[in-house]
């Protein structure tokens, strides 16, 4: 069976006699199925931060929770990148000779030993036609599903959010720290959460930081609502002129999120206390960032490696 046959069309079965499929609750979520596997699962996203950027910061608590390795985004911007990740596949290694369906087969594969599933076959097969992780894991594995988005391009309004029992934009943007009370954990179900961080997105700032002092980029901050303003009607430019930093002001931002990894190292030693025993954990970014190479900075409509390349690491929490 190639892999577009999954998609074919079949004809429909005889609908057997049994009991009828369950209501729609209220808030349009089906009831939880009985749980089918034994593992809490976190994913943890690193908004834009790139795999040498963290590894300069030789974060210590990350490593422990195994070998962090260069992986490759799909895109690289935050929300395709993150409908991405929610189908299941996570940052490729970009490996030769191999055929995609091949490598996507073994990538699916390696939620059999993620979750602990209980007998239940995991692959792309169990995937279709969703194609959606919080959906699979929610309605076919009994899991809780939940997330906690710092970066406003996921606000629960978005199509990102299908299929979780709960779906928070957080009230800050660099405070992974915040979502951890947020975090819940029940013995009656496992549960899963995506957790989108932002302090290593620009403009790369801890928590505590004074906004005041922050770098400023022309048409980064508030875009979405400053572009009507920001464009002439009767011209396709910008009426505000841009300046693009020089070189030294792009190190001094690399730098920036170097030191926004270092400190998210203590957030994460205080996520694994609180994750439950046999937690499996993700920790990747959704892309790369750009600091200058070849006159780039950011991402987004940029095709450069240091926009795809990203750092990824799994585990389980003891």
């Amino acid at each position: 069976m190639g892999l577009f046959d999954l998609f074919a069309k079949k004809k429909p079965a005889p609908s057997p006699k049994g009991p009828p499929r369950p209501l729609m609750r209220p808030g349009g979520l089906a009831p939880h199925p009985e749980p089918q596997a034994d593992h809490d699962f976190v994913i943890v996203i690193l908004d834009s931060c790139r795999y040498d950027a963290l590894m300069a910061a030789a974060p210590r608590t990350l490593a422990k929770l195994g070998p962090i390795e260069k992986r490759y985004s799909y895109a690289s911007w935050t929300a395709p990148s993150h409908y991405n990740l929610l189908t299941g596949l996570f940052p490729h290694t970009s490996p030769p000779n191999v055929y995609a369906s091949e490598y996507y087969k073994e990538d699916f594969y390696n939620f059999n030993q993620r979750l602990g599933s209980r007998g239940k076959q995991i692959d792309f097969g169990a995937m279709v036609p969703g194609l959606w992780m919080p959906s699979f894991l929610r309605n076919k594995l009994g899991y809780a599903t939940h997330a906690r988005v710092s970066l406003p391009v996921l606000n629960p309004k978005t199509g990102i959010n299908r299929d979780f029992d709960s779906f928070q934009l957080m009230d800050h943007h660099n405070d992974m720290a915040a979502m951890l009370p947020t975090m819940k954990f029940s013995s009656d179900r496992p549960s899963f959460y995506m957790l989108n961080v932002g302090e290593t997105h620009y403009p790369y700032a801890k928590p505590d930081e004074d906004s005041s002092m922050w770098p400023r980029i022309s048409g980064v901050n508030g875009v979405f609502k400053k572009m009507n303003e920001q464009v002439d009607p009767n011209s396709p430019s910008f009426k505000e002129e841009f300046q693009f930093f020089d070189q030294d002001k792009l190190d001094q931002l690399r730098e920036r999120q170097i030191d926004t990894v270092r400190y998210l190292d203590g957030v994460f030693e205080q996520l694994f206390d609180l994750l439950p025993k046999n937690t499996h954990l993700i920790v990747t970014a959704d892309h790369g960032e750009l600091f200058g190479e070849e006159g780039y900075f950011g991402h987004g409509p940029i095709m450069h490696e240091k926009c795809f390349e990203v750092p990824y690491v799994e585990g389980k929490v003891r």
